[in-house]
């Protein structure tokens, strides 16, 4: 499929997988795709900033390669490795054979049959259905070192294997980069990219998503989770939850068969909408009813 050629047509793209997307999202989307720059996404996290590479990804037909971030991550892990196992069968196979040349055994040793690649040299590679997202996700997990790498990479679209040389992509991949902001990022590394915070959906949004993803919750039901959410998410929380969490709420209720809330299947069911037992706990005995009956009054009559 071609890329979009207009606000709209993303929105249109993205909605075709179930992702509901508002107008200034699909317009720094279709911006990073019309000028080719890397979209830097900030936000909490559930908030759909992952999901949205992978509903783009299949809307246009791309493959999608993730590069998942995390404490240590340095550039060889996340380039490539050598298959060390192999290359010393291959060392025994040689020597055993007794006719070993130590300059071509180096060369075979180091060649494409033995290289393990890493998404940022697969997003390199050529492919036949265009350019591959690229999605580095939860950057923020990384350290400075692992970004100043990443800014490199990004600004001319090539990596460097010392035994091999230098691979330079064909035609950029379309790069997604994700923070949940539990540090800064580097205002160099974010220079480069084209900036948005997503946010949590208001009470409208956020019920368009519910649709898209879980078309068969009730009406009823669905404005009930999604006030519950949003006014759970004012709370004094160690994590809110986030609309990953509100899809995830209404697939067990119906699981259930739960019709309406009550604070009863609220307290049976928090482990879908909470993840630390201290915020759990905030909502035992009448913390819930208190937040669903606040819920319910704003809800005007459907």
């Amino acid at each position: 499929m071609h890329q979009p050629q207009s606000i709209n047509a993303v929105q249109q793209v993205l909605g075709d997988q179930g992702y509901v997307c508002g107008r200034a999202l699909a317009t720094v989307v279709f911006l990073a795709l019309k000028l080719g720059r890397p979209l830097f996404l900030e936000g909490e996290a559930g908030v759909g900033k992952t999901e949205i590479a992978k509903a783009l990804a299949s809307g246009l037909g791309r493959r999608l390669i993730r590069l998942q971030c995390y404490e240590g991550l340095d550039a060889s892990s996340a380039v490539y490795e050598w298959n060390f196992p192999a290359q010393m069968v291959a060392i025994r196979t040689a020597e055993a054979s007794g006719g070993a040349d130590r300059n071509s055994l180096q060369t075979e040793l180091f060649s494409d049959e033995y290289l393990i690649e890493r998404p940022l040299l697969q997003a390199m590679r050529p492919d036949e259905n265009g350019a591959p997202i690229l999605l580095i996700d939860e950057l923020d997990r990384t350290d400075e070192p692992f970004e100043a790498f990443l800014l490199e990479a990004l600004s001319d679209f090539q990596v460097t294997i010392p035994e091999l040389g230098t691979v330079k992509a064909p035609e950029p991949p379309i790069v997604i980069v994700t923070s949940n902001r539990t540090r800064e990022v580097h205002d160099a590394l974010k220079r480069r990219c084209l900036y948005h915070w997503v946010d949590y959906p208001d009470f409208e949004r956020e019920i368009e998503i519910l649709h898209a993803r879980a078309p068969e919750a009730a009406d009823a039901l669905s404005r009930e989770v999604v006030a519950f959410v949003q006014r759970l998410r004012t709370e004094d929380l160690f994590k809110k939850p986030g609309v990953a969490e509100t899809i995830d709420w209404a697939k067990c209720l119906l699981a259930l068969d739960v019709i309406n809330l009550s604070p009863e299947v609220i307290g049976d069911t928090l482990g879908a909408i909470l993840k630390y037992q201290d915020d759990i706990q905030k909502l035992q005995g009448s913390e819930a009813k208190r937040i669903l009956d606040q819920a319910k009054a704003t809800l005007e009559p459907a």
